[in-house]
C-alpha cells in the first residue's frame, strides 16, 4: 500500500502498453480457471490502480495545463480522465468479445442435452471468472466508470456488468434459442414422470435472470427479468398451455371426474414445486393462472355436471378436492353454491315428508329431522368447503326455506306451524319428567334449538307459543331446572333482544314476588281468625300484562275453598289498595283426600275436577243436569272432565259413550291404583283447542299493532315516502321477527290513515305524509 501511495503522489507516468501484455495473461488465467496466488491478484490490482492514477503527457504544456485537463471532460475530446480508463476498458471488452467468440463457435452445432451441459458449464465458469475481474478492475469502477456513469454516457458498465453485456452480444443471441428448446423439451420429459438433472434448467434460468441488465440505468442494483420473461416464460407458459390442454382432454375422455380432479391437484401442486426448485419466483402466478385456465377453468361444465353427484353419493373429499380447484378461479364457486343449496332444501324437505304426520304429533321428531340435515351439511360445509362465507349462506338460505315451507307447514296450510312445534319441543326439554337429560346434556340441547330457531321466519309466533308454555310450567311448578329456564331466555335474548324476552323475565319476577307473598299471607293468617282454616293454601299472584292466560270462564267456587278464597281477597286488599284480582281457576289446581275408597288415596286433580268430585260428598248420584248447575260449568267443558273421570274409573255412569243431561254419575268404589298418589289433571281438548285458536288469533292481531307502529316510525323520520318505498322499508324493520304479508300492510296504512296519523298528497296519489 505504502508503493501505491508514492506512485500517486510521484504522478509516475504509466502507459497501458507497459502494463497490458501481463495483465492480459493473468487475466486470461482467471478465465481459464487456473489456481492463481494471492500476490498475483494483487499484483493485476496494482496494475490496473497504477495506470488508473497515473498521469499521461497529451502535450507541450505546463503542469498546470496537464493537471485541469486530467479533471475535465467535454462532447468527444479525450479528457485525462476519459484517456485514462477507456482505453483500459476497450482493451477489457475485446478481450472478452474474443474469448466468448471461441465459445460461441464451439456451442452452435449442440443441440439438446448436449447444448444445456456446455451452456450452463461455460456460464458458471465465466460468472465465476467475470466476479474476479470485477474485483481487479475494482478501482476502474470506482472512479472512471461510477464518474462517466453520473455524467450520463451510455454504453458504460461496471466490468462485471460489461461481462455480462458481452455474454448477452456474443453468446446469448446465438444459443439461446436452442438453448430455450432444450430447457422446455426437459420440462416436458419431468412432466412425462421421467427424471431428468434440474441442475441444466436452473443454471440456464439463474443466467438468463442475470442477464436482466437494465442497460439504460447500467448502475441500478439487481436484474430487470426482461431477458429471463421474454427468451424463456413466455415460450414456457405457451408450451405449458399446449401440454396440459391435451392431457387434460385425454385424461377426462379415458377417466372419470374424481380422477380428473386428483390429477389436477398433483399437477397444479408439481409445478409449485418446479417454480421453486429451478425457476424464478416471479413465473409463480402467472404459471397458476394458466394452468388453472387450462385445467380447471376450461373444464368447469364437467365439474357443475360432477357436483351433485358427488352429493348424492356424500363423496365429501371429493367434494373439498372439487372446491378447492373451483376456487382459484374467479367468480367460479356461484353455481356449485346454488346447487348446494337446491340440493340441501331437496333433502331437508324429502326427510320431513318422510315423518308423515307423526312429526305433528311428536315435536321431537319434527325439530330432530331439521336438526340432522342441517348437521350433515354443516359439516361439510365446515370442511369440504372450508367454511366458505358463500357456502354458509347456501347452508342457511337452504334450511329457511325447508324449515320454514314443508309438507308438515303446508298440511297445517301456515308456515306457522314450524315455530309451534319448535316452542312445544322446547317445552318437552323444560318440563320436569322422567326422561330429562342431564344439565350438560340439556344446554347443548338448547344451543342445537337456537340453531332452528335461527331459520325460523315467524320468531313472533314462537314467542306467543313459549310464553304460553314457560307459563303453565311456572304456574304448576313443572319446570326441570331454573338453571335451563334461565338460560333458553338468555339465549333467546342474544338472538332477537331485551323485547322479545321482557315479557318471559317479568314471568320470573312475578313467581319470586308470589313466593314472599305466600309467606306474608302465611303470617296474616296466623294472626288472625283465619288461622282457623283447615285448607293447605298457596297462591301466585301475575302481573296481568306479562302472562298469556285468558279470563276464566263462569264457574262456582267448591264452598269447601271458599273461606281460602275470602281470606286472602281481604289480605290482598289491605296489602294492595285498589289493585283488582282476577281469578284464574282454569290454572288452579289442588289435592283431594279419599276416604270412599278400600285404600286412601290423594288425588292430585284441577279445581274444575275438584268442584265435580266434591259435589258427591252431598249425594252419592248426580246427573249431568245437576253438575252443570252445582258448577255452574259450561255443559261442554263439564262433559270433558266426567269423561276424563269416568275413563279414570273414579266415577261410573250407565252410558260412558252417550253422556246427556240425564245421565246418572256415582262413586266408583272398587277403584285401584298401584300409587297412592295419583294425578288426574289432564287437559281438557276444548280447552286446548280454544287456545291455540285463540294464540293465532292474538299472533294476528299482535302482528297489525307491530305493523302500525312500524310505519309511523318509518314515516315520523322521512315525513313523505312513496308507497313501494315504505312497504320495503317495513318488510325490512319487522324481518327479524316475522315476514308481514303485504296486503297486510297496505291495510295497516288505511287504518292509519282513517287515524289520521297520514294522508295521501293530494296532487301524488302513491305518496303518504305524515300529520304530526
Amino acid at each position: 500500500m505504502a508503493r501505491l501511495q508514492g506512485n500517486a503522489q510521484g504522478m509516475k507516468s504509466v502507459s497501458l502498453d507497459q502494463i497490458w501484455d501481463d495483465l492480459r495473461t493473468g487475466i486470461d488465467h482467471v478465465y481459464q480457471r487456473q489456481s492463481m496466488a494471492k500476490k498475483r491478484y494483487m499484483d493485476l490490482y496494482t496494475h490496473v490502480y497504477n495506470y488508473c492514477t497515473s498521469v499521461h503527457q497529451t502535450g507541450t504544456k505546463g503542469s498546470a495545463t496537464k493537471r485541469r485537463n486530467a479533471t475535465s471532460s467535454s462532447g468527444g475530446n479525450s479528457s485525462g480522465a476519459q484517456f485514462v480508463g477507456l482505453e483500459l476498458y476497450k482493451r477489457l471488452k475485446e478481450f472478452l468479445d474474443c474469448y466468448l467468440l471461441v465459445l460461441r463457435d464451439a456451442g452452435k452445432e449442440l443441440m439438446d442435452e448436449n447444448v444445456l451441459n456446455f451452456y450452463t458449464k461455460q456460464w458458471d465458469d465465466y460468472q465465476f471468472s467475470s466476479k474476479v475481474l470485477n474485483g481487479v478492475c475494482a478501482y476502474l469502477n470506482r472512479h472512471w466508470v461510477r464518474r462517466e456513469c453520473d455524467e450520463g454516457r451510455k454504453g458504460i458498465y461496471e466490468i462485471y456488468s460489461l461481462a455480462l453485456v458481452t455474454w448477452k452480444d456474443c453468446l446469448f443471441e446465438s444459443l439461446h434459442i436452442q438453448v430455450t428448446n432444450a430447457v422446455l423439451k426437459l420440462i416436458e420429459r419431468e412432466r412425462n414422470g421421467e427424471a431428468i438433472n434440474t441442475r441444466l434448467v436452473s443454471g440456464v434460468i439463474n443466467c438468463y435472470v442475470e442477464l436482466g441488465l437494465d442497460e439504460d440505468e447500467p448502475c441500478q442494483k439487481g436484474p430487470t427479468l426482461k431477458v429471463y420473461k421474454d427468451h424463456f416464460e413466455e415460450d414456457f407458459l405457451t408450451d405449458t398451455k399446449r401440454f396440459y390442454h391435451a392431457e387434460s382432454t385425454e385424461f377426462l375422455r379415458q377417466n372419470p371426474v374424481t380422477e380428473y380432479m386428483k390429477k389436477a391437484d398433483s399437477r397444479l401442486k408439481e409445478e409449485e414445486k418446479r417454480v421453486r426448485d429451478y425457476l424464478h419466483e416471479s413465473t409463480n402466478d402467472r404459471l397458476a393462472r394458466v394452468c388453472e385456465e387450462v385445467l380447471i377453468d376450461r373444464h368447469l361444465e364437467v365439474f357443475h355436471m360432477e357436483f351433485q353427484n358427488l352429493l348424492n353419493d356424500d363423496k365429501d373429499e371429493d367434494l373439498g378436492r372439487m372446491y378447492q380447484l373451483v376456487s382459484r378461479i374467479n367468480n367460479a364457486l356461484t353455481e356449485l353454491r346454488n346447487l348446494l343449496e337446491s340440493h340441501i332444501t331437496q333433502q331437508g324437505l324429502d326427510a320431513i315428508s318422510k315423518c308423515d304426520d307423526t312429526a305433528v304429533n311428536d315435536p321431537k321428531i319434527y325439530v330432530q329431522t331439521i336438526l340432522d340435515v342441517h348437521k350433515k351439511y354443516n359439516a361439510l360445509v365446515m370442511t369440504a368447503f372450508r367454511n366458505d362465507a358463500g357456502f354458509v349462506a347456501a347452508l342457511d338460505k337452504a334450511c329457511g326455506r325447508f324449515i320454514n315451507s314443508n309438507e308438515i307447514t303446508k298440511k297445517a296450510g301456515a308456515s306457522t306451524k314450524s315455530p309451534e312445534l319448535l316452542a312445544k319441543y322446547c317445552d318437552i326439554l323444560l318440563k320436569k319428567s322422567a326422561k330429562n337429560p342431564e344439565e350438560g346434556e340439556l344446554e347443548d340441547t338448547l344451543n342445537q334449538v337456537m340453531i332452528v330457531f335461527k331459520y325460523i321466519d315467524d320468531k313472533d309466533v314462537f314467542q306467543k307459543f313459549y310464553s304460553k308454555m314457560l307459563a303453565k310450567r311456572l304456574v304448576h311448578h313443572m319446570s326441570a331446572s331454573d338453571d335451563a329456564e334461565a338460560s333458553m331466555i338468555s339465549k333467546l335474548k342474544s338472538a332477537c333482544g331485551f323485547e322479545y324476552t321482557s315479557k318471559l323475565q317479568r314471568m320470573f319476577q312475578d313467581v319470586g314476588v308470589s313466593k314472599d307473598l305466600n309467606e306474608h299471607f302465611k303470617r296474616y293468617c296466623e294472626d288472625t281468625a283465619d288461622k282457623r282454616l283447615d285448607v293447605d293454601f298457596s297462591i301466585q299472584v301475575l302481573s296481568s300484562g306479562s302472562w298469556p292466560f285468558q279470563q276464566s270462564q263462569t264457574f262456582s267456587l267448591p264452598t269447601e275453598l271458599v273461606p281460602a278464597y275470602n281470606s286472602f281477597t281481604n289480605f290482598y286488599a289491605t296489602k294492595h289498595n285498589g289493585r283488582k284480582l282476577n281469578w284464574l281457576y282454569q290454572m288452579s289446581k289442588g289435592e283431594l283426600v279419599t276416604h270412599c275408597f278400600k285404600n286412601k288415596y290423594t288425588l292430585q286433580a284441577s279445581t274444575f275436577q275438584m268442584a265435580v268430585l266434591l259435589q258427591f260428598n252431598l249425594e252419592s248420584e248426580q246427573n249431568l243436569s245437576s253438575l252443570v248447575e252445582s258448577t255452574v260449568l259450561k255443559k261442554d267443558v263439564l262433559e270433558q272432565i266426567l269423561q276424563i273421570l269416568v275413563k279414570q274409573k273414579i266415577l261410573e255412569c250407565d252410558s260412558e259413550e252417550n253422556i246427556h243431561g240425564d245421565t246418572v254419575f256415582r262413586i266408583f268404589y272398587g277403584y285401584k291404583n298401584k300409587k297412592f298418589r295419583v294425578n288426574i289433571n289432564q287437559p281438557l281438548k276444548a280447552e286446548v283447542k280454544m287456545e291455540q285458536a285463540s294464540t293465532h288469533k292474538h299472533i294476528e292481531e299482535d302482528r297489525k299493532i307491530l305493523i302500525q307502529a312500524a310505519i309511523v316510525r318509518i314515516m315520523k323520520m322521512r315525513k313523505v315516502l312513496k308507497h313501494q318505498q315504505l312497504i320495503a322499508e317495513v318488510l325490512q324493520q319487522l324481518s327479524g321477527r316475522f315476514k308481514p304479508r303485504v296486503p297486510v300492510i297496505k291495510k295497516c296504512i288505511d287504518i292509519l290513515i282513517e287515524k289520521e296519523y297520514l294522508e295521501r298528497q293530494p296532487e301524488e296519489k302513491d305518496t303518504y305524509r305524515y300529520l304530526a
